[in-house]
């Protein structure tokens, strides 16, 4: 199509206009329909002639022109044709009608970057006798296809809508759930608009307790599942196998009744959080109240939008001293005072770890090799757990009877609870210092640091014990002699001259302590900082992938929190 053409179809059925970059906006009337080519022309459909390489611009305009042109036409088979991936896209497409119930579509794009073509869409949704507009962005890339050789639409279900993801679907109905006004422990409204982070967590809620809280669903347009109610199945830590993820509303044409839902959140510490994490991309943090284990915060600040602060699952490195140091007091091998052998190397089963720039300490403690996280210091005592054939097990022991982690954990919202597995080689070695096989997320670790601070195990909730079905985890009080020599470690490593948290815990009053980590990943040039600490009744933990040490980038996200909530 030339620029500056118009074609008309008859009836003002379909209608391009041409705009800047070749091509235009295609409209859709619901009813109506119209014809359209697959090569650009007015006549018949011509085979593209067999081609090698990144498509051209006239190929990606072309291909592009004549996707959106279909598409917005309601013919989701001669769309789907257009694309490299016709039995996926074509449900997608047609359900854009059947299921969405749009009735009215421009798909208007933007200049071409190479062979990315960025579009708007402007909609109108209409459903048992309500109407709404509906617009969004979205983009489509341009592929060659693998045997024809011809420019087709790369497929993926972002492109009919960019929060779309494989196995979803758009729905237009009645609410699965009732809507939720969810409030803070002062009562304070908590929404998405005022704390994004928020998001998943306030969908999890009202998917579980909107009904039962007493509210009524509405007419709205969501992302679900296909083939089922909700979202995408996920594995869970709130006492199910596998828990629905929450459908996620777009549009909203008629409100429900909201119930109002109470939490355990506190909209000061969860404002904190969420302009702490904004100061680096892939972090995460959950605060929690030690006495009790009610969740004070969560936030993440992710490209791809997932809770990983609640259901992540990621080496915690050095954090891991925590237990480690726990286990150590508990069978006998290590005591705040004693002497613990901190070198800059130190081999197991043919594998080595050192210690950062390989230091030493001499005459070293374990309070000084925790607070400076000397990796060798806890290592070594491996030795002595393998000559009494625990080696593998006594970490694992250690972290489900004094810390819940290894329980399935009932918090109220979908969780991944952590794992300290048995391990052989040298993964016992790494384990120790929070490598290898071991899992965490924030949540864990806040948990973790919790339970060192009250010296008991809090399960962690944020909804309010009545409304949560299911068992709530438990685990045994830590000795409180164990407990205390945690508590004093973590101090000293939080305001020590040599202690590794120190500076970034400066700003945090009352009483406090931390613990640094730096979780080395695979293919990855910069390791994950992880970051826990506490001050008086609020421990918090965060994770920056890619951050580098612990004191970096998550304690300042660590201490924003603690210093605005405790």
């Amino acid at each position: 199509m030339r620029s500056g053409a118009k074609i008309g179809i008859a009836g003002g059925v379909f209608v391009v206009v041409a705009g800047g970059v070749g091509y235009g906006a295609y409209n859709l009337w619901n009813g109506l329909t119209g014809s359209g080519t697959g090569d650009g022309s007015t006549g018949t459909t011509q085979a593209a002639p067999a081609r090698t390489g990144p498509p051209t611009a006239d190929e990606t305009s072309g291909v592009a022109k004549d996707f959106l042109a279909a598409w917005a036409k309601g013919d989701a088979d001669r769309a789907a044709q257009l694309t490299n991936n016709v039995a996926d896209s074509q449900p997608l497409l047609a359900g854009y009608r059947a299921d969405a119930h749009v009735t009215r579509v421009t798909l208007t794009p933007g200049a071409a970057s190479g062979t990315k073509v960025p579009f708007t869409v402007k909609a109108t949704i209409s459903y048992e006798g309500k109407t709404k507009p509906w617009s969004y962005a979205s983009s489509l890339s341009v592929v060659r296809g693998l045997t024809t050789g011809r420019a087709l639409v790369d497929w993926d279900p972002s492109v009919v809508h960019p929060d779309l993801k494989k196995g979803q679907t758009l729905t237009t109905g009645e609410a699965e759930s009732a809507p939720i006004k969810a409030v803070d422990v002062n009562g304070v409204e908590l929404t998405k608009a005022k704390y994004p982070s928020l998001g998943p967590v306030l969908d999890s809620l009202r998917q579980k307790y909107g009904d039962k809280a007493g509210g009524k669903p509405g007419i709205e347009t969501y992302i679900g599942a296909s083939g089922s109610a909700g979202g995408a199945t996920e594995g869970s830590g709130d006492g199910s196998a596998d828990s629905p993820a929450p459908a996620r509303t777009l549009l909203t044409l008629s409100k429900g009744t909201p119930a109002l839902l109470h939490t355990t959140l506190d909209a000061r510490a969860q404002a904190a959080a969420e302009v702490a994490v904004k100061k680096f991309s892939e972090s995460s943090v959950v605060a929690v109240r030690p006495s009790t284990g009610e969740i004070r915060a969560i936030a993440n600040n992710r490209a791809d939008a997932f809770d990983a602060a609640t259901q992540g699952k990621l080496a915690p490195g050095s954090t891991m001293k925590i237990m480690t140091a726990a286990m150590l007091i508990d069978n006998g091998l290590a005591s705040e005072k004693s002497p613990l052998l901190c070198e800059p190397s130190v081999t197991w089963q043919g594998q080595t770890f050192h210690n950062l720039d390989n230091f030493s300490i001499p005459g070293g403690t374990m309070e000084k090799a925790f607070a400076r996280s000397c990796n060798t210091a806890f290592i070594k005592p491996v030795g002595k757990l393998n000559d009494r054939g625990i080696a593998d097990t006594a970490l694992p022991d250690t972290a489900k009877k004094y810390f819940g982690i290894g329980s399935v954990w009932n918090v109220g919202i979908p969780t991944f609870d952590g794992s300290v597995p048995q391990t052989s080689g040298p993964n016992t070695a790494a384990a120790m210092i929070g490598q290898g096989l071991v899992q965490m997320n924030p949540l864990n670790m806040a948990s973790v640091t919790a339970t060192a601070r009250s010296g008991a195990f809090h399960q962690p909730v944020i909804v309010p014990r009545s409304l949560r079905e299911g068992d709530t985890a438990t685990a045994r009080p830590l000795p409180a002699a164990t407990a205390q020599q945690l508590r004093d470690m973590m101090h000293i490593t939080a305001t020590a001259g040599y202690g590794t948290g120190t500076v970034a815990m400066s700003g945090v009053g009352g009483y406090k302590g931390a613990k640094t980590g730096s979780a080395e990943v695979d293919a990855q040039g910069k390791s994950n900082s992880w970051f826990t600490g506490f001050s008086n009744d609020l421990a918090a933990a965060a994770v920056v992938q890619s951050g580098g040490h612990g004191g970096d980038a998550a304690g300042p996200v660590v201490a924003a929190v603690l210093a605005a909530g405790s």
